[in-house]
């Protein structure tokens, strides 16, 4: 088929390659032009300004957008508005807040266009593997997507999961789940490197664990990867970012009222994480010092 991608970082880019692999016609528009120029010598057509998709992309136009959250996401829907024609369709598949598709579904269908949400999940390794992808929106629309789905899907990868929003929904608690099984490995593996035995293989136990144990998993295996060239993990600052869908995550579970003290702690260790000698930690200090002398440390 023929597709515009919009946004060529990590994601867009291999997307786009994935897409081209599998023989779709694709144009691409980046603000930065030299990624533009990349993928045009791999077979691409590059659109200048986004103008250029209405005389580009034949009726009906599908444009994928794979851009930051937030602003840059919102005024770029606001311009396709203004360019697109009646019946064309546009995907939304950066990490958005699902909160945000209904009012940009709105938006385009005073236009007369189509709105699809796309979570995507599969990183840097999805030009190879595929990515795993939950899909919001009307039928008709994602009828229209799905010889696209196919391609950048592994099989039976990708699923109409429900209307406009809850593609994104649904990604948002893949990552808060995601956040919660990654502490749960830092924390089983540092209590085996710090534990009663000396020099256990972390590397080959995660190996070992992903061979029919109840634990196995791809994060398991990517840990695997990284031991084995790297055993310490030195040079590495615990120091850990998040992406917003966390957060996400745990509000909701506040604004429905549902228990998910996992996923909230796995967000707050995160928080943890990037406080050197945080104030929390010497208020502890402090008062076990207060009630019982016990001994502190000063900075």
């Amino acid at each position: 088929m023929q597709i515009a991608m919009i946004g060529l970082g990590r994601m867009g880019m291999n997307m786009t390659r994935r897409l081209l692999k599998d023989g779709h016609d694709v144009v691409v528009w980046n603000r930065s032009a030299d990624k533009v120029q990349q993928i045009v010598a791999e077979g691409a057509r590059g659109a200048e300004h986004l103008e250029d998709l209405n005389h580009m992309l034949a009726p009906r136009r599908t444009v994928w957008c794979m851009l930051p959250a937030g602003d840059v996401t919102r005024q770029t829907l606001k311009t396709l508005g203004g360019i697109l024609s009646p019946d064309d369709l546009v995907v939304e598949g950066g990490n958005s807040y699902w909160r945000d598709d209904a009012a940009n579904a709105a938006l385009l269908a005073e236009k007369g266009i189509g709105y699809v949400d796309a979570g995507v999940s599969g990183g840097i390794w999805g030009l190879e593997i595929g990515y795993c992808t939950m899909v919001g929106g009307a039928q008709e629309h994602v009828a229209l997507l799905t010889p696209a789905l196919d391609s950048l899907a592994p099989e039976q990868g990708w699923k109409h999961v429900g209307p406009v929003g809850s593609g994104h929904f649904v990604k948002m608690v893949h990552n808060g789940i995601e956040y919660a099984l990654m502490e749960a490995y830092g924390e089983g593996f540092d209590l085996m490197r710090n534990g009663p035995f000396e020099s256990l293989d972390l590397q080959g136990i995660a190996a070992l664990w992903n061979r029919g144990s109840v634990v196995r998993s791809w994060l398991l295996e990517l840990l695997d990867s990284a031991l084995s060239k790297n055993p310490d993990l030195s040079g590495l600052k615990g120091y850990v970012e998040d992406s917003g869908e966390g957060r996400w995550t745990v509000l909701e579970t506040v604004h429905h009222g549902v228990a998910a003290p996992v996923l909230a702690q796995a967000l707050y260790q995160r928080f943890a994480s990037r406080q050197d000698n945080a104030f929390s930690n010497r208020v502890l200090a402090a008062l076990r010092n207060e009630f019982g002398g016990h001994a502190v440390k000063k900075d």
